[in-house]
């Protein structure tokens, strides 16, 4: 062990040496950097400190010398590919430096005696995002991510790419004082004097990343705070280091009891229960050498010799001694005590791991080279990586471009990106496309109501109806937004002083919406605004039950709340409550001047109306105690209420518009209390009556839309109405009581007691399918085979019908489950398990950012579809309403932290190092595979491009070249078979075989799309993976995307839903009668 402190290392002054802060090596080795008191930052050669002691060295010893802070700098860090240097200073700036390789402009700076600069570096940004003092800086391994830490309590993570802010994290109460990252890339990990480290799980964000795309990156993992509970808040850094294997943290300023110490965090748990004692004052910072070590030397052993690695630790602090620790020995292995006269400040290892630099606050910067085999003997760099891969690590390389044509690929890629970010730019400033206005139809949970406030027919189911005269525009013209947005930039104050200045613009006062915020509910259907057209669950295409009464009772509920009373002259106002008022005991005496009389039932001020009181239980067939599934049947109520649609909150009208509000339709049950005596049907409209029936058994349930009008009876018949009160069939005839009724257009959906499922089309009078059973998804085996005895099986909790007659099911245990009648079984669209292991969970609202950080753009609205603007789209919103209904039960049975502490202990295990990605790129073929079943046009497309953009990414070749293949469909085809026969290939036998559905479909279209605007689509994601060019690159040539000429504007064209293969013609116009060549082997058909 060679120690090495020479006289000239220092940042010297007039008077005395300045204090240095921090130091660091380059990734090769040459170079050292240090900040101090002075407001600089020095680059010395490491090859002169090494030969310190050699006077014959005449090489320079400072490389270069920078003085951009305002003040004293705390933190230097160079990026781990050697390209930039950062660092933060109590000024609040991060300075970025970037290595000219042009020689330096001056000799030296006039009146200082600092030797002349021997390299250039030069200020490439200024980042500004802290409100005080940088205290330190990490960059990640993969260099796509800088994260500052302040005396501010913020965390700043910032591009490596751009430098742009990507987010902020405000999670510590007190000064951040340090930061890590993981060599695994997972997580980060921060140190704060609110005596807690916070780790934070991140995804690398891609280069062209914005932050609207980390909304739902950078998520706090896990809080550790046992080994700080009582740790001194009199350090000036509390720098934590993590180790090489990516399997501990070291942590500055921690106690055992009432002794300094170091505590080793482990992963996965993030508990401590190591602790390095020995220091006799608190710790500044411990630093893990970069590198893995062997305790016995490899070259003696032979080839290949199964060595265990032990990983090597330095600390130091205010008691200004250097300790080396390894993890095999409970002792330090090297204390090196007076190291400085004042505080160790920060540590920085060499890349060999071999030689430690020490920096102190008097100035003093000290280096300790170590000699083979004093630490160990290195480990080589690609035992470090295997053990990383345990973790998910991958090194892959960027690649190469092989030939042109990838290169324009990528460029058109790259560019596409670009234009989807400065899009989103737009939005927020203010700069949106004008949009076609068309009415907005009502969703769930949506308040949808027109000019004057008037609720259209038709619009409780999701639609709307064009109306008849003149229509009026739903949202102002593109002219007049832009001169509102004009006007309001322009607008000018006058402030207290008497001086004129132009009032700042809120952001969101341009008419923009939340942009990938998740949403807190559904948004309409066809919303006017640019960033919500992109939204493909805009609108919820299932049938919406009737839960309870709301405020204000029957009324409310069947004509919708009126307008306020007219205040008369006089009168003020009621002031709003500020708060509701507490649910207390009800009085049952009421103290009046007459003394104590019986209170006087009053209505409740908040919450439901009671619904009406039952007469009995239902009647049921003892036989039903014995099948499979036993759902339970609804009781005879003695009233039941109907109405035709929902009422609406109105706003303040005039008496002649209230007037002209439709009034509903109410459909009423009454049932007799002797159980011999008919039960009574009436439809009403503003009280006078419509129709009326008699049934001979009492009604159970009801439901009904402006095409029909159905009841269930308690002997298991069904009866249909017209809506004028005509008896439409014959009853029908079910095996059990009915359970759930529900009616989506002209389709009718029926479960009864014994869990079958009936679905009838009352236009064709017709059913969609047999009846089927919900046992398959009650989980009939596995509850009742439990080995401690019979266990309850999940509920159902909903059951709704699709636009196209469909049943989505929803259990207790947060599953979704959809019935495919072409395949005649369910099929589970979501479940708890995609929501424990994928990345992709509670992304649905995420879907603008989704769709505008690939190279393909939002959608806009297609030729095709101006036409039926007013349709809903068929199964909108299916999946995201599964999946958030999964989360919803997941949290209230409070299965969630348990299993996800299971899941994260997996993780760490031998063998399910690709377990969260494998679960990613599953979960995402789920989706795919469900909205395709589903016909959801929106969400397949969505879905398809997320899916392209991850396994590029993870770079699945085989996948990718799948997914390719699939998406040609009819417009490749194989060559013809010259050994078959006519009449072979036209046997019924082979056209049933030929013939395919979905992905194997010969058809132009895919769920409604053209199959070549999705394979562009895909195509222009992919391109950007230079991996994968090779494979991208023949796709790309059949779609003309690789020429440099005039295809820029066409290949980043948003998908206008107009014909594209004229595109691809032109590209590739081949003579008559001859075909194009393909590079998989195959042939172009010719029209």
């Amino acid at each position: 062990m060679h120690i090495i402190k020479p006289s000239w290392l220092r940042h010297s002054g007039e008077q005395k040496d300045f204090e240095v802060y921090s130091c660091h090596v380059s990734e090769d080795g040459k170079r050292l950097a240090t900040a101090g008191g002075d407001g600089h930052v020095r680059i010395w050669s490491t090859e002169a400190i090494y030969s310190a002691g050699d006077d014959d060295y005449s090489k320079p010893r400072q490389l270069c010398h920078m003085s951009h802070h305002l003040g004293t700098i705390h933190s230097v860090r160079f990026s781990p590919n050697n390209r930039y240097l950062a660092s933060g200073a109590d000024d609040r700036v991060i300075c970025i430096y970037q290595l000219d390789r042009n020689p330096p402009s001056h000799a030296t700076t006039f009146g200082t005696n600092e030797p002349p600069p021997v390299e250039n570096w030069k200020t490439h940004k200024r980042l500004v995002g802290h409100d005080s003092d940088v205290q330190d800086l990490a960059w990640s391994y993969d260099n796509s991510v800088l994260v500052s830490v302040g005396l501010d309590s913020k965390i700043v993570v910032w591009s490596g790419h751009t430098f742009e802010k990507l987010k902020t994290i405000a999670v510590h109460q007190s000064h951040v004082k340090g930061i890590t990252f993981d060599p695994a890339n997972k997580f980060f990990a921060t140190a704060a004097d609110d005596r807690t480290i916070k780790v934070f799980r991140f995804t690398p964000p891609p280069p062209n990343a914005t932050q609207h795309d980390m909304v739902n990156n950078f998520v706090l993992e896990a809080t550790i705070n046992a080994p700080f509970k009582s740790s001194p808040l009199t350090t000036y850094f509390r720098r934590c280091s993590w180790s090489p294997d990516a399997a501990h943290i070291a942590a500055a300023n921690a106690v055992n009891g009432p002794v300094s110490s170091v505590a080793i965090i482990e992963r996965g748990k993030w508990e401590s229960e190591i602790h390095l004692i020995g220091h006799e004052g608190p710790t500044e910072v411990c630093m893990f050498s970069p590198r893995m070590f062997h305790l016995e030397n490899p070259a003696e052993l032979g080839p290949n010799p199964p060595l265990p690695y032990v990983t090597v630790i330095a600390s130091a602090g205010q008691d200004k001694t250097l300790t080396i620790w390894n993890t095999k020995i409970s002792r330090p292995v090297v204390i090196v005590q007076d190291v400085a006269s004042k505080s160790i400040s920060d540590l920085a290892w060499a890349p060999d791991g071999q030689t430690i630099f020490a920096c102190s606050l008097d100035g003093a910067i000290v280096a300790v080279k170590f000699v083979p085999g004093e630490l160990g003997w290195v480990a080589t760099e690609e035992e470090n990586i295997r053990v990383l891969e345990k973790f998910g690590v991958s090194k892959k390389g960027m690649g190469t471009a092989e030939d042109v044509d990838g290169l324009h690929l990528e460029k058109h890629s790259k560019a596409g990106e670009m234009r989807g970010a400065e899009s989103r730019m737009g939005a927020l400033m203010g700069d949106s496309e004008p949009v076609e206005a068309t009415p907005a139809a009502a969703t769930n949970g949506v308040k949808s109501t027109t000019k004057n406030g008037e609720l259209k027919n038709g619009e409780a189911n999701g639609t709307t109806e064009p109306k008849s005269g003149k229509e009026t525009p739903a949202e102002e013209s593109a002219d007049k937004a832009v001169e509102r947005i004009n006007e309001l930039k322009s607008r000018v104050q006058v402030t207290k002083d008497g001086r004129k200045r132009v009032a700042p613009l809120l952001v969101s006062s341009s008419g923009t919406g939340l942009l990938s915020l998740p949403q807190a509910q559904l948004v309409g259907a066809k919303s006017t605004t640019a960033t919500q057209v992109d939204t493909p669950q805009s609108i919820l295409d299932l049938s919406k039950p009737f839960h309870g009464l709301p405020k204000g009772g029957i009324a409310a509920m069947l004509l919708g709340t009126k307008r306020k009373a007219v205040l008369l002259e006089g009168e003020e106002e009621d002031e709003p409550p500020s708060k509701k008022p507490a649910n207390g005991p009800l009085p049952i005496m009421a103290d009046t001047v007459d003394g104590l009389e019986p209170a006087s039932l009053t209505a409740p001020a908040n919450g439901v109306v009671p619904t009406p009181e039952f007469l009995r239980p239902a009647v049921l067939n003892p036989s039903v105690a014995f099948s499979q599934v036993r759902l339970a049947a609804p009781k005879v109520r003695s009233h039941i209420l109907r109405p035709l649609e929902k009422g609406v909150l109105q706003g303040d009208s005039s008496i002649e518009e209230a007037s002209k509000t439709p009034e509903n339709i109410i459909l009423e049950a009454k049932n007799p209390v002797r159980p011999r005596e008919p039960s009574h049907i009436t439809a009403s409209k503003r009280g006078a009556l419509l129709w009326q029936d008699f049934l001979p058994r009492a009604i159970i349930l009801v439901t009904g839309n402006k095409n029909f009008w159905a009841a269930a009876c308690e002997d298991g018949t069904l009866h249909t109405w017209t809506p004028a009160g005509r008896r439409l069939l014959n009853g029908i005839i079910l095996e059990s009581q009915p359970v759930v009724l529900e009616s989506r257009e002209h389709w009718l959906l029926c479960i009864t007691a014994i869990g079958m499922c009936h679905v009838f089309n009352i236009k064709t009078m017709s059913a969609a399918h047999p009846p089927v059973s919900l046992a398959p998804i009650l989980d009939i085996a596995t509850s009742s085979l439990s080995p401690e005895g019979a266990t309850p099986a999940p509920g159902i909790t909903s059951a709704h019908l699709n636009s196209v007659g469909a049943i989505v099911v929803t259990l207790s245990n947060g599953d979704g489950f959809y019935y495919s009648s072409s395949m005649f079984a369910w099929q589970r669209l979501s479940e708890s398990w995609w929501a424990l292991g994928s990345q992709y969970w509670n992304s649905n609202d995420s879907s603008i950012s989704a769709l505008s950080s690939t190279a393909v753009g939002p959608v806009t609205k297609s030729s095709t579809d101006k036409n039926s603007e007013t349709a809903v789209s068929v199964s909108a919103g299916i999946i995201p309403y599964l999946e958030r209904h999964t989360t919803t039960e997941f949290l209230l049975k409070g299965r969630a932290f348990t299993l996800q502490r299971l899941i994260k202990t997996l993780l760490s295990r031998d063998g399910f190092e690709g377990f969260e990605s494998t679960v990613s790129v599953a979960h995402l073929e789920n989706r795919m595979a469900g909205a395709l079943a589903l016909g959801s046009k929106e969400e397949f497309r969505l879905y398809l491009f997320m899916y392209a953009k991850r396994i590029g990414a993870e770079g699945l070749q085989a996948k990718v070249e799948e997914l390719l293949n699939n998406l040609l469909g009819g417009v490749l085809h194989d060559r013809k078979n010259p050994y078959e026969t006519a009449a072979s290939s036209s046997s019924p036998l082979a056209t049933r075989n030929k013939e395919g559905k979905g992905w194997f479909s010969r058809e132009d279209t895919l769920c409604g799309w053209q199959r070549q605007d999705l394979l562009k689509g895909v195509v222009l994601i992919l391109g950007k993976f230079r991996d994968l060019q090779r494979i991208t690159v023949q796709y790309a040539r059949i779609l003309g995307l690789t020429s440099s000429e005039s295809e820029d504007e066409d290949s980043l064209e948003e998908d206008s839903g107009e014909e594209s293969s004229t595109s691809s013609g032109e590209h590739h116009e081949q003579e008559d009668g001859k075909e194009a060549q393909t590079p998989n082997g195959m042939e172009v058909e010719e029209d």
